[in-house]
């Protein structure tokens, strides 16, 4: 992992900002295919295209040595990925159909918007990420911007229960997203790869539960291509971002999701633009900007660590190699980092998640 230089745009930034405009351009495509497919099959569909589409590409196209590269995922991460999918991949889909039974839209797009707000308050009070007024105020501009967005004017009550369950849906994905953060050393395509295909069959089997029918050939390619794009490669560039970036972070800058949505709506379906995009605009670009320019340096320690990534020979891995190891940079391998005191712009890494 290299140290971040306050003044060049960070990998994780570019990571966070791909997965929201990947996953946020999927949503009004895959609105279209709703059409003919129920909600619950779809998103079944959408995560099984997902999973088999980076199965492919692991297996077919990705280069085997750049496969190698990455550090693949070990029996100790097994329990944080299987806590993950159950929370993201079954929990979710299925509190938030239980939600949207009786619970208006205009409601439902509302309670929607605090996936952000449970992810960052996990980050920061459960998982003790570190944050200052900068970033918090940050997270507040962004998440009043997605409000604003998903804002119809009087948006109905629903029944309390259902409006619950899609409360406790947004808590089940902010969990996921903190628990993917525990594995997110290992190969992006790997975890995204699985959560796909996990999610997939159990919302795909849920769907057909509820009464869904399988489409026909042309929409399950379009759907397969659709989850790919806006699920599986958001998923990877996400996990990225999670190893530059930290949970909050990453979490804020996919908060724009919603926007570039509604801005794909606008440009290429025909949607008139409304106040609430214009003012969610305005939000969303102030807490960019306090994300953007934040910096972060103060002394700190590196307590000794041992662990598997990608990474170059940075100041945080002066390392000798063993026999084995793979030659070239960057590689992955198992290293041991001694203790070390220094200063210098970072973010919540791998490497710095130490107490302030």
């Amino acid at each position: 992992m290299t140290e971040e230089n306050p003044r060049r745009f960070s990998p994780g930034i570019f990571n966070a900002m791909a997965a929201a405009v990947l996953f946020g351009a999927s949503t009004p495509l895959a609105k279209h295919l709703l059409v003919s497919v129920e909600p619950a099959l779809m998103a079944g569909l959408l995560y099984l295209g997902s999973g088999l589409g980076l199965a492919s590409f692991r297996l077919l196209w990705r280069p085997s040595r750049e496969r190698a590269l990455e550090a693949q995922l070990t029996k100790r991460d097994l329990p944080w990925l299987a806590a993950a999918i159950l929370c993201g991949g079954v929990l979710g889909p299925a509190l938030l159909m239980i939600g949207l039974m009786n619970t208006p839209a205009s409601s439902a797009s509302l309670l929607l918007n605090l996936e952000g707000v449970f992810t960052a308050l996990l980050a920061w009070f459960v998982f003790r990420e570190n944050f200052d007024r900068r970033i918090a105020w940050g997270m507040v501009c962004i998440t009043a911007g997605a409000v604003a967005l998903s804002w119809l004017g009087h948006p109905a009550l629903g029944i309390p229960w259902n409006s619950l369950a899609i409360v406790a849906a947004c808590l089940a994905w902010a969990a996921d997203n903190n628990l993917t953060r525990k594995i997110s050393a290992s190969d992006p395509v790997q975890i995204a790869m699985l959560k796909g295909l996990c999610a997939g069959g159990v919302n795909t089997t849920l769907g057909l539960l509820m009464g869904g029918k399988i489409p026909g050939i042309p929409m399950l390619v379009a759907s397969g291509v659709v989850g790919f794009v806006g699920y599986g490669l958001s998923l990877t560039f996400f996990v990225l971002a999670l190893r530059h970036l930290g949970v909050a972070r990453t979490g804020a800058y996919f908060s724009l999701a919603p926007f570039v949505g509604a801005g794909v709506s606008v440009v290429f379906f025909d949607d008139q633009p409304t106040v609430g995009l214009l003012v969610a605009a305005v939000l969303m670009a102030a807490g960019v900007w306090l994300h953007l320019t934040e910096r972060h340096e103060h002394q700190h320690r590196h307590q000794p660590l041992e662990h598997d990534h990608l990474h170059t020979h940075d100041a945080h891995h002066q390392h000798v190699h063993k026999p084995g190891d793979p030659p070239g940079e960057p590689h992955s391998h198992s290293h041991r980092h001694e203790e070390i005191t220094h200063s210098h712009p970072h973010y919540p890494d791998l490497h710095h998640r130490h107490g302030h």
